[in-house]
């Protein structure tokens, strides 16, 4: 994985500035730690951080190449292309000649041979920008399932792009303004493909290229999910689901550089931790490295609630111990939680509002884990694909509409209509504006004919959540992983298993009653029977009280100082009321409470402009 952004200027000569470029270049540092390159040209720049995985020696970029000492193309790429090898035999026998082992050059290769149609031979994740010095065109380029991000912005005579939005904001020609759809986005908790926070900056859309020319920019679908009738019968379904988690963890096993697995105790993480390490010790190589997050106290402070019932410790060792791992828990203290540096480093991660501790506790487990490997292997976007969230199995929340997973919040959502001023939330507006979306997720679904309407509204909601959903806990992943340095793979991304368990029957996929059957079903052989049995868990949160209080006393200062700029979003009687909720009693205000003091921490730090 690396950085990757650039500028396109159809009207100035960019050679002469290397200094915005650079600028660019140097907030990618983060995600690509290794090396860095910047490839200038009349009407373009191309910048790249590296962060070393595959060729170590021989992948740096950007990579050009050149005929005859002309400029033919070059390519900025980050990601991973997991059947490059396959792609470099077919390359070959073309006629292709390469010079490294990266996969990087196999994408370049792939491009040479059949242009923007490359696209559909790719298996992997990944973003990557190519410029075309024949035609004077640029092609952005981002994975099917939207894995790795990539931001762009119109400009005057071009165009700015970037993996992460603070890079575009870094050239000076964009300026971090939010407008209200941009607000509505952030409070109301949706990520709409296509758009970000900040006015005039957009994200290509998974499945998606951008092709800029200089007659405009034109954006194409290169992918979608598409609906057709499932014709295997359950026992080839099972058996099919696991013929591709087995090639797919193997291929993804693939690494120059020390590679783990992060495991929570759950049917998701434990799956793909027990195939890893049953295909190692298969190619003779030794145990597979996993790690867990818990937290100080977390056993004695444990309260069961509305989405977690077991504490994820206990079943972390039950896998760990019947799959022989090699593992290790890294354990943080509320103190790690609210150090004001950490709580920084991940709103700038996020170019954004955090999520509060969830957020923070995976920017130091994912930097705990980087001091030991360079890879991890993850259970996420399992819930999305399987059917997992408690949700999917809520009568209610299924027929609600709306998105299922805003009917059954349980007061989680830290109640921010309730602690915007009241002209703010009039002008905003969240529920129409959640509504309009929701409408619009709703007439993209590929129908099937002849479907009947409980299995057609199974299909709606799957479709919700590997479109809508599961982008908001890949950009946390990626973000809160790379702001450390850290690559992670997210093998249930696949395409080929998304598109495949998107077309099987709600009835095979809770054949056994109960949530991802289809899953549990396909993986039980390498799983201890607690895991097996376990009743989904989400991402764990700290219980410790103290945690609470010290949002309660951090936003005691804030009122105090009364001059934040969140007091032009949200009322400062709103926020000292949910400061008065005694600590432990409430986990929507704790959440309230921690959106709040990430918000300050946003505006104040990237100087952002609220235009509503």
């Amino acid at each position: 994985m690396c950085g990757i952004t650039g500028w396109v200027d159809y009207d100035r000569d960019l050679t002469q500035q290397r200094a915005a470029a650079q600028a660019m270049v140097d907030t990618m540092i983060c995600r690509g730690p290794d090396a860095e390159g910047l490839w200038l040209r009349e009407h373009v720049a191309l910048g790249h951080r590296r962060l070393a995985v595959i060729d170590i020696e021989g992948g740096t970029q950007p990579m050009p190449y050149e005929q005859a000492g002309n400029d033919v193309v070059s390519l900025t790429y980050s990601g991973e292309t997991y059947n490059f090898r396959e792609l470099r035999e077919q390359l070959t026998s073309k006629g292709h000649v390469f010079q490294t082992d990266s996969d990087t050059e196999v994408v370049l290769h792939s491009y040479l041979e059949w242009g923007a149609g490359m696209v559909d031979h790719l298996n992997g994740i990944y973003a990557f920008a190519i410029w075309d010095s024949r035609t004077q065109e640029l092609l952005l380029v981002r994975d099917r399932m939207g894995v790795k991000p990539l931001f762009f912005a119109t400009v005057p005579n071009g165009v700015l792009f970037g993996s992460e939005p603070k890079a575009i904001l870094a050239n000076g020609l964009i300026k971090p303004v939010v407008s209200a759809t941009g607000l509505r986005e952030v409070l109301a908790f949706i990520k709409t493909p296509g758009e970000s926070p900040y006015e005039g900056i957009r994200e290509v859309r998974p499945g998606h290229l951008v092709k800029v020319s200089r007659s405009g920019i034109e954006e194409h679908r290169y992918w979608e999910l598409h609906s057709e009738p499932h014709t295997d019968d359950l026992d080839t379904t099972i058996h099919t689901v696991r013929e591709l988690l087995d090639d797919i963890v193997t291929r993804q096993l693939i690494s120059d550089v020390p590679l783990c697995t992060l495991l929570s105790g759950g049917l998701d993480s434990s799956a793909i931790t027990a195939i890893a390490q049953k295909a190692l010790i298969a190619q003779g190589h030794d145990s597979v490295r996993s790690f867990a997050v818990d937290f100080t106290g977390q056993a004695e402070n444990f309260q069961p609630d509305a989405m977690r019932g077991t504490p994820d410790g206990p079943y972390v060792h039950d896998l760990a111990e019947f799959a022989k791992t090699n593992h290790q828990d890294i354990v943080l203290d509320t103190a790690d939680l609210m150090d004001e540096a950490n709580r920084l480093a991940v709103v700038r991660a996020r170019d954004g509002l955090s999520m509060g501790d969830m957020d923070t506790s995976l920017y130091l487990l994912f930097a705990a884990i980087r001091k030991r490997s360079t890879v991890a292997l993850s259970g996420e976007s399992a819930d999305e694909v399987f059917g997992g969230y408690k949700w999917f199995h809520d009568k209610a929340a299924v027929n609600a509409n709306t998105f299922p997973w805003m009917a059954m919040q349980h007061g989680m959502d830290g109640g921010w209509q309730n602690l915007l001023t009241p002209a703010l939330a009039k002008q905003l507006d969240l529920d129409a504006y959640v509504a309009d979306r929701y409408a619009q997720a709703l007439a993209e679904v590929p129908r099937l004919d002849g479907e009947e309407p409980f299995q057609a509204r199974m299909r709606e909601v799957s479709y919700l959540h590997l479109t809508r959903f599961v982008q908001t806990l890949l950009d946390r992943k990626d973000r809160m992983s790379m702001a450390v340095g850290l690559e992670v793979r997210v093998p249930f991304c696949d395409h080929r298993l998304v598109q495949y368990v998107f077309n099987t029957p709600w009835s095979m996929k809770t054949f056994d009653g109960r949530e991802k059957s289809l899953l549990r079903a396909a993986t039980k052989d390498v799983l201890p029977e607690s895991i097996v049995q376990r009743v989904k868990s989400p991402y764990p949160s700290t219980q410790d009280p103290r945690y609470h209080q010290a949002l309660e006393d951090a936003a005691g200062k804030l009122l105090a100082t009364g001059d934040s700029p969140i007091f032009d979003v949200i009322a400062p009687d709103a926020l000292r009321k949910l400061a008065e909720v005694p600590a432990g009693h409430d986990q929507g205000a704790r959440m309230g409470l921690d959106m709040a003091l990430n918000l300050h921490t946003w505006l104040t730090d990237y100087k952002v402009t609220v235009a509503v």
